[in-house]
């Protein structure tokens, strides 16, 4: 058994959510959001390789020697799946892991609204979820994946790097494939995948240009593509997707856009009132006129006042502020908590300031 399982083994029975084990320091993991160091002396850059190399197949050593980093998912049976990072830094070889629940996250248990539900029953255009690093977008992308999974016969290809959720077959047939396992890189698989009868098309990532202009090819040809971007908003992900997009080719994406564009998904994860586990908070568009307007006419930068304005109208759009000031009202943020993440802080504060007393 390798020896960082010990490690391992704890960052799961504690409900953490990371493991940083890094050379030059002592190991740390994230709770609840918070980095706590372990009472474990300082590790030793060839004590830290030892830890590291062991756990890897020769395969993933191999590559990690040529690229001087490898991400890989790593198992223990009966008690979690890990995505790992391992790579050089300045003081010897580190690694992060990233607990992998071994159950399958519901849209239900995820608390998602019902819009985003309707978003997976939809059989076409282009459905993006966004966030920083460490929101939950894989959780919430895998929560879509197995509802779509569960209600209809549909084909879903997901191209992920590496693979963190496994999905059994239910009502329709689900194949996935590791960018690096079973396919050269994204754009690669996703060329492949429209040769393969797709219904869904999942991009764990739409990194580049290539990537994203495949998939927007995708949603064109009548399949429904659901991809991850990182941006911190609806409207920086699409400000995202337009500037990779070379500078003679934009006003034919923004066209192409504003009639593909289904929906998007925005979230955070915010620390819980009671101090224990975390809360998403979404901002969620989804396709109207005014927003294909207001993209084809690029003006993107209205999108947010708009978000505001729909929020409760019944459309099923939030603005990130309402979905603060809705989790504040219900006592699940603290208004210091939910200030961090919001648009529009000091009308938030007013609005929470106004909220009767328990």
């Amino acid at each position: 058994m390798p020896r960082i399982d010990s490690f391992l083994r704890l960052v799961a029975q504690q409900g953490a959510s990371d493991l940083h084990f890094h050379a030059g320091n002592v190991p740390i993991i994230r709770h609840e959001g918070e980095l706590m160091p372990l009472p474990f002396r300082q590790l030793s850059d060839v004590e830290t390789s030892r830890f590291l190399v062991e756990l890897m197949t020769p395969q993933q050593h191999a590559e990690f020697e040529q690229h001087q980093e490898v991400d890989f998912v790593y198992a223990i049976e009966g008690v979690a799946r890990f995505r790992a990072n391992v790579f050089r830094q300045s003081q010897g070889l580190g690694a992060v892991f990233r607990v992998i629940p071994n159950k399958l996250p519901t849209m239900e248990e995820l608390h998602l609204p019902s819009s985003v539900k309707r978003l997976t029953q939809l059989n076409n255009g282009l459905v993006l979820v966004t966030g920083p690093t460490g929101s939950g977008k894989t959780t919430t992308l895998s929560a879509m994946v197995d509802e779509i999974n569960k209600t209809s016969e549909r084909h879903v290809i997901s191209i992920e790097d590496p693979i963190e959720f496994l999905h059994v077959p239910i009502k329709g047939v689900i194949t996935q494939r590791q960018v690096g396992k079973h396919a050269e890189s994204f754009a690669s698989a996703l060329r492949s995948a429209l040769r393969e009868s797709p219904d869904v098309l999942v991009v764990g990532e739409m990194r580049d240009l290539e990537t994203i202009g495949l998939a927007i090819s995708a949603a064109e040809t009548g399949v429904l593509v659901i991809g991850t971007l990182h941006s911190n908003s609806a409207t920086k992900a699409i400000d995202r997707i337009i500037d990779v997009i070379p500078e003679e080719s934009r006003d034919q994406v923004r066209s192409t856009l504003s009639v593909l564009l289904r929906g998007i998904i925005a979230q955070h994860l915010a620390r819980h009132a009671s101090g224990e586990g975390r809360v998403a908070v979404l901002e969620v568009l989804l396709q109207s006129y005014a927003v294909s307007n207001l993209i084809r006419e690029n003006k993107v930068f209205q999108i947010d006042g708009y978000l505001d304005s729909a929020s409760n109208d019944g459309s099923g759009m939030q603005s990130v502020d309402a979905c603060l000031y809705r989790l504040v009202k219900g006592g699940e943020l603290t208004v210091d908590e939910a200030l961090k993440f919001a648009n529009q802080p000091d009308s938030l504060k007013r609005l929470a300031e106004a909220l009767p007393e328990d």
